[in-house]
């Protein structure tokens, strides 16, 4: 029991790191943090040890938010960038500009492609294990995945633009 609770703690700053991803907002990545925890711990006995104990936890996470949200997120919210301090402290200038910018164009993206991106780009989970914590099919995911990072390419996609040459 003190060993579920313990393994439980170890993935609170990736469970955080994923919260802020869906939710972009500090304040209410903290809250679905804390009530994904309640759940998994009152829930810990339905916990098979064949998977994998960060994917479940994922999977808690991801059905929380989706609740929360039909319940009572009507409008999204924008990450302060000063609230991140993942972000905020790391690098050179130029690093924390193109990492400002990513984050500003994920939130841009529609929550399902943030959050297919979100558990495989920067959680790290496979094509497998993200499908089943978002209980999609695998072939769902890649398109998800395929469509979000179109967007995202676009939205970094600096060529200019072939002028066409008028007499």
């Amino acid at each position: 029991m003190q060993e579920t609770k313990w393994l439980i703690a170890r993935e609170i700053p990736r469970l955080r790191r994923y919260a802020l991803a869906l939710t972009r907002d500090p304040v209410l990545a903290d809250d679905l943090v804390q009530d994904t925890l309640e759940r998994a711990i009152r829930k810990r006995h339905l916990w098979r040890r064949k998977g994998s104990l960060r994917g479940w936890l994922y999977k808690i996470l991801y059905r929380v938010f989706l609740n929360q949200r039909t319940q009572r997120w009507r409008r999204a919210h924008e990450v302060d960038l000063n609230d991140a301090p993942e972000l905020a402290d790391t690098g050179t200038p130029e690093t924390q500009l193109a990492q400002r910018d990513i984050v500003n164009a994920m939130q841009d993206l529609p929550v399902e492609q943030r959050a297919a991106i979100a558990l495989t780009a920067i959680e790290g989970l496979s094509y497998d294990e993200a499908a089943a914590v978002l209980s999609i099919p695998i072939g769902t995911l890649r398109s998800r995945l395929s469509r979000g990072r179109e967007r995202l390419r676009e939205t970094f996609d600096t060529s200019e633009p072939h002028l066409r040459q008028v007499k």
